[in-house]
């Protein structure tokens, strides 16, 4: 019984809080006997809501709003189980972290790391570039020196491109040589924005 069907058994607010509950029951339940390998739980941040994909290794996933959920779910049946469900308790802690990273209190996550959707070299290139502090960027050329590939910057580029844990492995502190932004799965506008948060750009230009 899904949530649309739960709201069927009754009418108003009151139904719809039924429903939640006992949404919520399930998922716990399901948590409890071991049958969820991906929760799931959504995170509203300041560079819009985020999708959280947690399973027992760790965060395997941050989407950006316009992820397209039918391919994401799909990739994670493909990649990590087919057992996803939305249990946001499973995702506390990582939205706890995000909002204190968000509020100015919390410059380095502490979290595990579900790295099994990072391919190739891209395992290399998250890896070098989880380790940029924060207040501090690279570049894509600096960065394929780092993992002994200098001539791969357009890898690194591809790479960071599809970093399935954006944020939290801070693919936004690479810039291009000479300090243009560059690109950025969620859009330059985004970029932006977290790099104007960790004092790396100046407020004027993320308008």
């Amino acid at each position: 019984m899904n949530m649309k069907d739960l709201k069927k058994l009754g009418g108003g607010r009151d139904a719809d809080r039924r429903a939640e509950v006992a949404a919520a029951d399930l998922s716990a339940t399901a948590a409890e006997r071991g049958l969820v390998d991906v929760a799931l739980g959504a995170y509203e941040s300041p560079v819009g809501e985020l999708l959280l994909a947690v399973t027992p290794r760790g965060l395997a996933y941050v989407a950006f709003e316009e992820e397209e959920r039918d391919e994401l779910f799909g990739r994670f049946s493909r990649q990590l189980s087919p057992r996803i469900l939305e249990h946001p308790a499973a995702t506390d802690e990582v939205r706890r972290q995000l909002e204190e990273y968000f509020a100015g209190d919390r410059t380095r996550f502490e979290l595990k790391l579900d790295r099994r959707l990072m391919r190739g070299i891209a395992r290399d290139v998250l890896a070098a570039t989880a380790r940029v502090p924060f207040g501090r960027t690279t570049t894509y050329g600096a960065l394929a020196e780092r993992i002994g590939r200098p001539r791969a910057s357009r890898a690194v580029g591809n790479a960071l491109g599809s970093n399935p844990i954006p944020i939290v492995v801070p693919c936004h502190r690479v810039l291009r040589t000479g300090g243009d932004v560059g690109g950025y799965a969620g859009g330059p506008s985004r970029k932006r924005r977290l790099l104007t948060l960790q004092g790396s750009l100046p407020a004027t230009r993320t308008r």
